[in-house]
């Protein structure tokens, strides 16, 4: 197994796990996202987010991608977008090694906060997640605004 950030040339395979994560939440038309705006967006003159790639036999199998956001409270902290590992490759300690390099990541970068998102219905990670030390928060709800909500609020914004 090997770690190591992500480069451009990983971002079909990248794209691939995104699929096949959208798949595992019962997301699977969701994903819009291209290989060339991953490809812009996290490699262009300014960055938003990066990647660690697990490697098994020179085969593209996990990732985890996050970038920084700021906290009001805490200052510097790291948003884990999303970790995942081919289904293959799930309890082989893939995940875990991925979610140890983002920590120390977070650590290395001296961040007040790693945060994440986690479904209620997936108990393994809930477990994981907790057993690792995180407190995974009841009594905050994730907030979304998508595409047609964006335009509907903007759209009454303006003058009639």
């Amino acid at each position: 197994m090997n770690i190591r950030i992500g480069q451009k040339e990983d971002m079909p395979a990248v794209l691939g796990l995104i699929r096949e994560l959208a798949v595992f939440e019962k997301e699977p038309d969701a994903v819009v996202v291209t290989v060339d705006e991953l490809i812009r967006d996290g490699f262009g003159e300014n960055p938003l987010f990066k990647t660690f790639i697990a490697e098994v036999d020179h085969e593209i199998v996990g990732m985890a991608l996050f970038y920084y956001r700021y906290s009001t409270w805490k200052g510097k902290t790291i948003h884990l977008e999303d970790l995942i590992v081919n289904e293959k490759m799930r309890g082989t300690g893939l995940g875990h090694a991925l979610y140890a390099e983002v920590i120390k990541q977070g650590k290395k970068d001296n961040v007040r906060r790693i945060e994440w998102a986690v479904l209620d219905w997936n108990q393994n990670a809930i477990d994981f997640y907790e057993k690792s030390g995180a407190k995974v928060l009841k009594d905050w709800y994730v907030v979304q605004m998508d595409e047609a909500g964006i335009s509907n609020f903007t759209n009454s914004l303006l003058p009639r």
